[in-house]
């Protein structure tokens, strides 16, 4: 485990200063490998030590094994906050909780398709993204590493500067904002990663609206 990050900042630009955003502890590190949070594995393991040697620790039994069926769509429902994946019979392969857009900065409607998929991304911030809490003109580069702001994988959709990508803070997926993109855990990122493969359609669904 480790090396670990003395401090994460807390502003995507001083961000760019790092040589690689890594885990800044052995606790995140263990939270991500078995699919949980930091506070969950905390509230498991009351006065437990996740830097000591030898600590016996409760966590979460995750499976890992990919799926060997192959995906035919993918569902980005709006209104459930939801990440589907049918195969071509129309079973579900996979389902995950997403955080899809915002206010400020919408998702992307209609029908898309996969064009790419980068593990341990760089992310590049352009100036004209005009991202809230982002105090600069000039573009930056953070550098790879599991506290990237697209986590550990980058799934590029047909639409220039969307994505699917995993983020460092699994405790907001489903329920804060995004800046636009389609926005899961690091694991489920992985995990629909290995599904995928260039040209795959990606379906956006709006939030069901009644007539009453």
């Amino acid at each position: 485990m480790g090396p670990f990050l003395e401090k994460l900042p807390s502003k995507m630009e001083e961000m760019s200063n790092l040589q690689h955003l890594s885990y800044t502890s052995p606790r995140q590190e263990i939270a991500e490998r078995f699919h949980m949070s930091q506070g969950l594995l905390t509230a498991l393991n009351p006065g437990k030590s996740f830097a000591r040697t030898g600590e016996t620790i409760l966590v979460a039994n995750v499976d890992n094994d990919p799926l060997d069926q192959k995906v035919a769509r993918i569902e980005v429902d709006k209104g459930k906050r939801e990440l589907r994946v049918y195969a071509g019979d129309d079973s579900l392969l996979f389902a995950a909780p997403a955080t899809i857009g915002s206010s400020e900065k919408p998702a992307p409607g209609g029908n898309l398709r996969v064009t790419s998929v980068t593990h341990n991304p760089t992310y590049r911030y352009n100036p004209a993204y005009h991202f809230k809490g982002v105090h600069t003109n000039r573009p930056f580069t953070i550098r790879p590493g599991p506290n990237n702001p697209v986590g550990v994988v980058w799934i590029g959709l047909s639409l220039n500067g969307y994505g699917i990508h995993g983020t460092p803070d699994p405790s907001k997926v489903g329920k804060d904002a995004s800046h636009g993109c389609i926005r899961l855990t690091n694991w489920d990122a992985l995990k629909l990663a290995a599904m995928l493969k260039r040209g795959i359609p990606v379906a956006f669904l709006e939030p069901y609206k009644s007539l009453r």
